[in-house]
C-alpha cells in the first residue's frame, strides 16, 4: 500500500477513506478505476447534471453523495457525513454554469465575496481551505495516477519531429501563459505565437487554428510555476487529439509528469494513428 502513488502525503494511508469529487469527463472514472486498482478506500461526491450516470452507479448508496453546482455548504456537509480523511477534486464543471444558471449558498457568495481576484486559483484554493477546515487532507489530483502521466522524450515512438528550438520556444510560451493565469496551452509555429488558450478551452482553441495558415504547427501544455496541484492540472485526452487533427496541428509537447494523459495507452496508440508526435519535455517544478 505504501507504493499505491508517489503522490500521496507522507503519513497518508490508502486505506483511509477517499473523496473523489468528481465532475464532468473520463478524467474522474479513470482515476477511480485506478485508485481502486492499488487498493485506495474511494467514495464519491458527485455534481448534479454533470458526473457521468455511469460512474455514479459504481457507488453504493452509503458512498455516494450528489450536490447541486455552487452549493459549498452541501457539499462539505456531504464530506462529513462520508467520514473521509482525504479528498480531491477530478473533472470539469460546465463553463457557463459558473457564470449563469448557478445559484450559490450563502456560503459560496462568502467564499467568493472574500476573494480579490476571482480565477479557477483562488475559487478552488478557497474551497480546499474550507475542506482542510473539516480536518481533511486534500490531496494532489494525480494521485493515483501515475502510469497516465505524460514521460520524457517521444511517446509515440523511436523519434519525434520536434526540434529543440522549437521545443524550447513552445514551451517558455506555455509556461509564461500559466503563469500569468491566461490558460494551460499555446500553438506555436516557427517562433511565432499562431494561438493561445483562453476561457474557450484547449478544443475550442485547436479548431480555430485552421483559420491561420500555419505549417508545422505544435501544442505545448504545461503547469503553472508554481502549480497548486490540488487542482487544475492540466489534462490531454482522445477529444484534444481529434481537435488537433481537425486543426491542422501534428505534434505536442507535453510537461513531464505535470499533465495527465487520460488513458495513457489509448491516447498514444490514437495519436499514431492520426499521425501526431507526442512528446514529453522537463518539468520546471513538480
Amino acid at each position: 500500500m505504501a507504493s499505491a502513488s508517489r503522490f500521496l502525503p507522507n503519513g497518508f494511508s490508502p486505506s483511509h477513506a477517499i473523496a473523489v469529487i468528481a465532475g464532468k469527463g473520463r478524467y474522474p472514472a479513470l482515476l477511480i478505476e485506478s485508485a481502486r486498482s492499488r487498493g485506495a478506500h474511494i467514495k464519491l461526491v458527485s455534481f448534479d447534471e454533470e458526473t457521468d450516470p455511469a460512474l455514479i452507479a459504481t457507488f453504493s448508496p452509503k458512498d455516494h453523495r450528489a450536490v447541486p453546482v455552487g452549493k459549498l455548504g452541501t457539499l462539505l456537509a456531504s464530506l462529513e457525513e462520508l467520514g473521509v480523511q482525504g479528498a480531491l477534486m477530478a473533472g470539469q464543471v460546465t463553463p457557463r454554469k459558473l457564470f449563469a444558471g448557478m445559484i450559490p449558498d450563502l456560503k459560496l457568495v462568502a467564499l467568493m465575496a472574500s476573494l480579490r481576484e476571482r480565477n479557477a486559483e483562488t475559487i478552488f484554493g478557497g474551497i480546499a481551505a474550507e475542506i482542510e477546515k473539516l480536518k481533511i487532507t486534500m490531496l494532489d489530483a494525480r494521485v493515483f495516477l501515475d502510469d497516465h502521466l505524460a514521460s520524457q522524450g517521444c511517446m509515440t515512438g523511436w523519434s519525434c519531429g520536434i526540434s529543440d528550438d522549437e521545443l524550447n520556444f513552445g514551451s517558455h510560451m506555455a509556461r509564461e501563459m500559466a503563469r500569468l493565469d491566461i490558460g494551460q496551452s499555446v500553438v506555436t509555429a516557427k517562433g511565432t505565437v499562431i494561438a493561445v488558450e483562453a476561457f474557450e478551452g484547449t478544443d475550442n482553441m485547436l479548431r480555430r487554428c485552421t483559420q491561420t495558415g500555419g505549417k508545422e504547427m505544435l501544442l505545448t501544455k504545461a503547469a503553472k510555476s508554481p502549480q497548486d496541484w490540488r487542482f487544475d492540472v492540466p489534462c490531454f485526452g482522445l477529444k484534444t487529439l481529434e481537435s488537433m487533427a481537425e486543426g491542422g496541428v501534428k505534434k505536442a509537447a507535453l510537461e513531464t509528469d505535470g499533465v495527465i494523459l487520460i488513458d495513457k495507452p489509448l491516447v498514444i496508440e490514437r495519436a499514431k494513428e492520426l499521425g501526431i508526435d507526442l512528446v514529453g519535455f522537463a518539468s520546471a517544478a513538480v
